[in-house]
């Protein structure tokens, strides 16, 4: 895997074109834009099949591929209002804090931010608030080189927002208020249908309404496109089409718990958890477990795997999990001729390195900053 890098946290000098971002349009009919044919999803030493075009794989074909998002996110965003504190305080206690910085995060775009910074050409079907907040999101996506074709904005609600605190050790608590990302809906993703159905992978969570993540992976499944689906925030009564649409079902264990009513306190818990996820119609299951990696297991090979990650000091947990999300899409979308094992072993080490640095999206690596034998 190599040795661990300081990263150098400077602003990524990719050149962009021109993005356009929308408020509200005319919707397209149907979703069978860019029909592909759906590879299956495989591990061990089998590779993840990767999707065919349909039609002749000629230079027209090649041209469109190019100016093509590989990775396109339906989620949320969110600004960020972190306070670092020595604890995390108590049920009623007020407590001094030593530093407060505003930043970007949302599970939505974290995850779009860190495909990104990998190398992939991403595209966020999102929806902020027309405010400043809004404004500065836009732009952060921008200076990130993530398309804001289908990033819209609204004038009846505020750009989500999280409260965060951070102790001494790396661990937080949030409290999130979803605002504009509630109002992303069917339309805004017919609008987004060509986008979605072109990519390779397709990313969605909950910090939108479920109706919306629902629909965006119908479309995403009805197209061959691979669909990565984040359960989170997680919800107990889970609409049963999630499982059968999600071809990479991926959660952390306090997801896994409410989603199985198991507790979740080790990878061999994990693994009785995820069997039970599986048997609800996942392709895959992977459940997280912060510094001990992740377990995976698939249809093809039901029997549980631990995958642990390298030991490190956490500075900063939050957006951990949306680090190895993004990165594990980027595999998906690039490397598939990998396993699933190597592509979860890679996307354990880059969200290692994330937590190594205060903040979410402003900890996560650039290409140019991690070992070469990643890529």
């Amino acid at each position: 895997m190599g040795l661990f890098r300081a990263p150098r946290w400077a602003t990524h000098p990719g050149v962009r074109k021109a993005r356009v971002v929308r408020e509200r349009g005319s919707g397209v009919s149907g979703y069978g834009v860019g029909q592909r044919l759906k590879g299956s999803i495989q591990v061990g030493h089998c590779r993840l099949g990767a999707m065919a075009a349909s039609g002749d794989p000629g230079r027209q074909w090649q041209e469109e591929e190019a100016e093509t998002a590989a990775v396109v996110v339906v989620g949320s965003c969110m600004t960020d209002l972190v306070s670092l504190t020595s604890r995390l305080p108590k049920t009623g206690e007020t407590i001094h804090g030593h530093k407060f910085f505003i930043g970007f995060g949302g599970k939505g775009a974290n995850q779009c931010v860190q495909a990104a910074r990998l190398g992939a050409k991403t595209s966020m079907v999102c929806k902020v608030g027309k405010d400043s907040f809004g404004n500065d999101y836009i732009e952060n996506l921008k200076q990130n080189d993530i398309s804001t074709e289908f990033t819209y904005q609204t004038k009846d609600a505020a750009t989500g927002a999280a409260s965060i605190i951070v102790d001494n050790e790396g661990q937080n608590i949030i409290v999130i208020v979803a605002g504009a990302n509630l109002l992303l809906n069917t339309e805004d993703l017919r609008e987004a249908a060509s986008a979605i159905s072109r990519a390779k992978v397709m990313i969605c969570q909950l910090e939108v309404t479920p109706a919306t993540s629902l629909e965006a992976l119908r479309i995403a499944h009805s197209n061959g496109v691979k669909t990565l689906f984040n359960p989170a925030p997680a919800i107990a009564d889970l609409d049963p089409e999630f499982y059968t649409l999600s071809d990479v079902f991926c959660c952390n264990e306090s997801e896994a718990e409410i989603l199985t009513g198991l507790e979740v306190c080790s990878p061999t818990d994990a693994g009785r958890a995820a069997l039970v996820l599986l048997e609800r119609g996942c392709q895959v299951v992977i459940i997280t477990l912060g510094a001990e990696g992740c377990v995976m297991l698939s249809q093809t090979e039901p029997v549980p795997k631990h995958i642990p990650t390298e030991k490190v000091k956490a500075v900063d947990t939050t957006g951990a999990g949306d680090s190895f999300v993004g990165a594990l899409a980027f595999y998906l979308a690039y490397y598939s001729h990998l396993s699933l094992e190597e592509m979860l072993k890679r996307s354990n080490f880059i969200a290692a390195v994330s937590v190594q640095v205060t903040g979410t999206q402003s900890s996560y690596p650039y290409k140019k900053d991690l070992p070469l034998d990643l890529f």
